[in-house]
């Protein structure tokens, strides 16, 4: 009898002690929800890396492809005038790759096009970044956060913070209202979401 009093004893205890150890878990651990690129976006800043990014997607990147596009063609004009003439195997060989190469450039333009102003976009927006990660450090530092999700990457059932204001305010910039809500209410009540 003795040791089955000391069992229910010993189990009742963890038990109890599971049952504290949970909850002190659960109401330290903290989430919030923030975007760095949306963030970044946000910054007045960011006008002018969209503006310089459109001027280089235009000017550079078209005068690119009107470059390749006009290659192509004398390419081909080449190697039918090569062909006429009866031009040595080794240079007819090199003119065709070439004119390869530029046909590949000019089919995959659209995903070629998309790097190049990606990494523009990216090299210009790199210190804005910078300073969104120092700020973001600073408030992760004071609050704690135990998660980071992304905007619409949780559902309902925990409480979520939204660290968006917090980041702005170490940043002195003013959010646009989209990123100013309550991620709980936003979930709660879909009616009040704007719809696009």
């Amino acid at each position: 009898m003795k040791k089955v009093l000391s069992a229910v004893f010993i189990l009742t205890v963890l038990c109890f002690a599971f049952k504290t150890s949970n909850a002190q878990t659960t109401a330290t651990f903290k989430v919030a929800v923030f975007d760095m690129d949306l963030m970044v976006q946000a910054l007045p800043e960011y006008r002018s890396v969209d503006s310089l990014t459109q001027l280089y997607e235009r000017d550079t990147l078209n005068s690119e492809y009107q470059v390749y596009l006009s290659e192509y063609q004398r390419l081909d004009s080449t190697l039918k005038a090569d062909t006429l003439k009866g031009v040595t195997k080794t240079i007819m060989d090199y003119n065709n790759q070439q004119k390869q190469q530029m046909m590949y450039n000019l089919s995959y333009w659209q995903q070629i096009a998309q790097q190049k102003s990606d990494g523009y976009r990216n090299n210009l927006a790199g210190p804005l970044y910078q300073k969104v990660v120092a700020a973001y450090k600073k408030v992760l530092a004071a609050k704690k956060y135990n998660l980071i999700l992304k905007p619409n990457t949780y559902e309902v059932g925990f409480p979520i913070e939204n660290m968006f204001p917090l980041v702005a305010k170490e940043l002195n910039v003013t959010l646009p209202p989209g990123l100013t809500i309550d991620p709980n209410q936003a979930l709660q009540d879909p009616g009040t979401q704007t719809k696009p």
